[in-house]
């Protein structure tokens, strides 16, 4: 069974991913230091899968945590999700997220590689584009970034690219488009701390009765309805991406590959779809844009489905039918209570 150091388990989408590896035989330790994430969610995790989570609680900045960790076990290969993630934080505070994302990367492949350890799957991002002008966006598209998110993201796929030419490094990574929805037992789902930085939880947080409107940031996008264009994917599709890109990674085949449908919605296409799963009106009101978006941002995921043979099952109803069900189930909205 071979085993996998799954970084920024604990969070939204390692969460989900964490259970797809282990549905999948895969052998799984989180390395999480809880700064995005609740520790309830490992209580919910051992429920999910039947077996108590392999955790180290560590920050993938500590090179003597790494060190420790991957010298008592043997690992095969690394999913590395833990990232700062907000757009606009990132904005404000562009050296945190260089800090962190770049030099979490960095630590992060040091030990490994020093441990023997060459194979990872990357979370990236579609923000790699930049603005583009051509849609659907492929793979071989110029990259380019808007935000200092979207920069340290780039950065760490030409870090590791580099990495590559120097060392047996054999990279999967995987460019998201947006994410949204839950798992279907409603245990698990996406807990941002604070105000959400995203479309879907910010709504969610509008039907809880938790914020008191949704602000849709321009309406004045070159786009049918004025608003920014998105591919949002469900997480339990993006879950079973990261399965399907360490299979290829244990077959030697290395890949980058936009992880989406290739349907864009609308902020307010999907505000409106979650209004349907809800079962009554959220108010929201038009604000002006937020610095680093851009209009349109929308995938061709055909070489994800000739290479890894991935397409995404879920569409937009399951996606906020999956999200509404997951914070009704929680007794404090976001909370991982029982």
């Amino acid at each position: 069974m071979p085993r996998i150091l799954l970084t920024g388990g604990a969070g939204y989408i390692g969460s989900h991913t964490y259970v797809a590896l282990k549905a999948a035989g895969y052998d799984v330790t989180i390395l999480d230091n809880f700064d995005n994430a609740d520790r309830g969610v490992i209580d919910r995790l051992a429920r999910l899968t039947g077996e108590a989570v392999d955790l180290v609680e560590g920050s993938v900045l500590d090179r003597q945590v790494l060190d420790d960790l991957l010298g008592a076990k043997t690992y095969d290969g690394a999913v590395h999700f833990a990232a700062k993630k907000a757009v606009g934080e990132s904005v404000a505070k562009p050296l945190d997220y260089f800090q962190y994302n770049i030099g979490g990367l960095i630590t992060l492949t040091q030990a490994m590689r020093d441990a023997g350890v060459f194979r990872i799957v990357f979370s990236s991002t579609a923000t790699v584009y930049g603005e583009p002008e051509v849609f659907p966006l492929t793979e071989d598209l110029p990259l380019s970034y808007t935000s200092p998110y979207a920069f340290t993201k780039l950065t760490s796929e030409q870090i590791l690219a580099q990495a590559a030419q120097a060392d047996p490094w054999i990279v999967g990574v995987l460019r998201y488009f947006n994410p949204v929805g839950a798992h279907p037992s409603g245990l698990i789902g996406e807990d941002p701390m604070g105000i959400p930085d995203n479309l879907m939880p910010f709504i969610a947080k509008v039907a809880m009765g938790e914020m008191e409107k949704l602000r849709v940031f321009g309406d004045d996008y070159d786009t049918p309805d004025g608003t920014a264009w998105r591919d949002y994917i469900h997480v339990m599709d993006l879950a079973r991406a990261h399965v399907q890109s360490l299979d290829a990674l244990m077959k030697g085949r290395a890949h980058t590959l936009n992880i989406g449908t290739g349907n864009p919605v609308s902020v307010l296409q999907m505000h409106a779809a979650y209004q349907a799963a809800v079962g009554r009106d959220l108010p929201y009101e038009i604000a002006p844009r937020r610095a680093g978006d851009v209009p349109k941002l929308y995938a061709d995921p055909s070489r994800a489905r000739a290479e890894l043979g991935f397409e995404a099952e879920h569409g937009l109803e399951e996606m906020c039918e999956s999200s509404w069900n997951w914070v009704q189930a929680q007794k404090r909205g976001w909370g991982f209570n029982s």
